[in-house]
């Protein structure tokens, strides 16, 4: 429902699956008293909370019915978390400091966030600049631009000579000269919170999107996150799980594992480069009696 605040484990989409005909094979063969079918609802995953703010159903042609569930979640951000722009600019929060502590502008303006200057040419991604300082000056003119990708198949320096001209504007509409310095356009002096001190050079300031990235997978088994499987343990897990399945189904003993472990073994190989000595041997049902 719409408004609804939803917790961890709540269920977003009710759903039952019947069981395979494999498995339904496997269950009468073992005795194993189930439904004919299983719950498979989607549930918060751990960590999250939050409203459900719109719910979609997708219909095509074809394909299975797919429903969307949007969450609205409050989160404050914390040393750690990454952010990242729509130009492929992305960073990880090193540190916060008090309002009073950051940069301001000559207006008495304090900035949300710094970045570091090496991110523009390593990445080679200029249009970050461009948005950034478009966005200053249309927040400084109340206007909202809709404008294609920042590039130069109209005429020659088409970016910049936008970019400036809504800058000269601003600065003659809002009688701030330090918005647009002839000296250095596009950049501003600032003072330094914590002192006061104008800073040595000018900066590029400016109103950028950004966005906390909350798609990353989770690591860990703890907090039902991914875990690497390498080629050879995939190759491993399938060839046991043949042995497991046809063993259960003809009703053999599940075949156990021959020798000692590899772990075992890798314990004895590095007490070996200790110069210690590990005698072992395995001990059966025949051999203890």
């Amino acid at each position: 429902m719409l408004g609804s605040w939803i917790e961890t484990g709540d269920i977003l989409v009710a759903s039952e699956s019947s069981y395979a005909p494999e498995d339904r094979l496997l269950r009468a063969i073992l005795g194993i008293q189930v439904s004919t079918s299983k719950e498979t609802s989607l549930r918060l995953p751990i960590g999250g909370r939050g409203r459900v703010i719109d719910v979609r159903w997708i219909h095509r042609k074809g394909n299975p019915e797919r429903i969307r569930v949007y969450i609205s979640q409050k989160r404050e951000i914390k040393v750690g978390d990454k952010v990242a722009g729509r130009h492929g600019n992305k960073g990880l929060i090193s540190q916060i400091l008090s309002r009073q502590d950051m940069p301001y502008l000559q207006d008495g303006t304090p900035v949300d966030m710094v970045f570091n200057p090496l991110g523009v040419p390593s990445r080679m991604n200029v249009g970050q600049i461009f948005e950034c300082s478009l966005g200053l000056a249309g927040d400084l003119l109340k206007k909202h631009y809709r404008i294609g990708p920042f590039d130069e198949r109209y005429e020659q320096e088409a970016s910049r000579k936008l970019v400036f001209s809504e800058f000269y504007s601003a600065s003659k509409q809002t009688k701030n000269p330090w918005v647009f310095e002839p000296e250095y356009p596009g950049k501003s002096r600032i003072f330094d919170g914590r002192t006061g001190d104008l800073f040595e050079q000018p900066v590029l300031i400016g109103n950028g999107h950004y966005a906390l990235v909350t798609q990353q997978p989770l690591r860990g088994r703890a907090k039902q996150g991914g875990q690497r499987v390498g080629e050879m343990e995939k190759s491993d897990h399938i060839r046991a799980r043949q042995e497991v399945l046809g063993a259960t189904i003809i009703g053999a003993t599940v075949p156990n594992p021959e020798g000692a472990p590899e772990s075992f073994r890798l314990l004895v190989r590095e007490l070996r480069s200790l110069s210690l000595e590990l005698n072992h041997f395995l001990v059966s049902e025949r051999t203890s009696r």
